[in-house]
């Protein structure tokens, strides 16, 4: 009888344990759910009025790409707009184009995020005296085209300062410059670009990887410390975009246009302040997240395929480059 009552017990125990989890697992999924489906769906009924943050968003790298297209739809949404990008002919076309369109007040600033901290005492002067109401921290490269181990990347002593300096050094310092102007009126908005691949360690896109973790933790952070102050950061996570940085990639199911991408990244501001910028986006960082682990990714054997595979398309990787710098030239 001791004997039976004793595993009556354990059988009790065990039963309570597993109901807990699949309990916790259930809620776990439901809420996670429950938030995406608030976060990628109600959002694009129940938009967040933009103009309630200032007047005027500040656009980083906003003559092509994701850059482009979010200054574009901030504008269609009823906010001055000021464009920095580094070539000027290019900056004055889109300026016109809004202006054009959209009729919002635009301005441009001419620099190269490249060069350091030196640009951003002028980036201060011309910013100065405007009401900035939204940051959107866009500016981004990477130091090679195509997938390259570490040592690989041509002129590495320049080519890797620059990516640092474009990719990590221009969202601290474009934040450091708005925030005050933000904390006086007790409200802003500051969108910070990073990558899918930053979501887990990416060999053979090392420092491109690593500078957009920064992006992350940095913008999680700094909402943190600021949002009882009413200042949102929002971390943007996006997978494959249509873009120069993408080759241009054909835009289908998976792989979203710039401007479709801006509109529901948008629409998810006020409802998240980490996400993944669409639905499809979010459910490939899923999907990666289960099949293809950090671990796996830092396997040899998952470096080596990796490497293999980087050579294969390199031929026409370099030919979308050329094309690419053709179209733009």
């Amino acid at each position: 009888m001791g004997d039976i009552a004793e595993c009556s017990w354990y059988s009790l125990v065990l039963c309570s344990i597993g109901s807990v989890t699949v309990v916790y697992y259930l809620l776990r999924w439901s809420w996670r759910c429950w938030h995406g489906f608030k976060v990628y769906v109600l959002s694009e009924i129940w938009q967040t009025n933009l103009r309630t943050y200032g007047q005027w968003a500040v656009v980083t790298g906003a003559t092509s790409g994701i850059g482009r297209a979010y200054a574009e739809e901030l504008a269609r949404r009823g906010l001055d707009i000021v464009l920095i990008s580094r070539s000027e002919d290019k900056l004055c076309s889109v300026a016109k184009e809004i202006e054009s369109r959209y009729k919002r007040q635009t301005r441009v600033i001419q620099t190269d995020f490249t060069e350091g901290h030196s640009i951003y005492s002028a980036i201060a002067q011309q910013l100065e005296g405007l009401q900035i109401g939204i940051l959107v921290n866009n500016v981004g490269m990477n130091y090679i085209g195509v997938l390259a181990n570490f040592l690989d990347v041509p002129d590495p002593d320049q080519r890797i300062t620059q990516v640092i300096n474009c990719n990590t050094l221009s969202v601290t310092q474009m934040s450091r410059l708005v925030l005050p102007g933000m904390l006086e009126r007790g409200k802003g908005l500051i969108i910070n670009i990073s990558s899918e691949a930053a979501s887990q360690p990416q060999p053979m896109l090392s420092v491109y990887s690593a500078t957009k973790i920064f992006v992350t933790y940095f913008s999680r952070c700094l909402h943190a410390e600021y949002r009882s102050k009413g200042i949102t950061v929002q971390c943007v996570v996006p997978f494959i975009v249509s873009t120069n940085m993408t080759h241009n990639v054909p835009v289908n199911p998976l792989v979203k246009s710039a401007a479709s991408f801006a509109r529901d990244a948008l629409n998810t501001v006020g409802y998240t302040t980490y996400t993944s910028g669409c639905l499809t986006h979010a459910l490939q960082h899923i999907a990666l997240s289960i099949f293809f682990p950090g671990w796996l990714r830092l396997t040899s054997f998952c470096v080596q395929r990796m490497a293999k595979f980087a050579r294969s398309i390199e031929p026409q990787l370099r030919e979308r480059l050329a094309e690419t710098k053709n179209k733009q030239d």
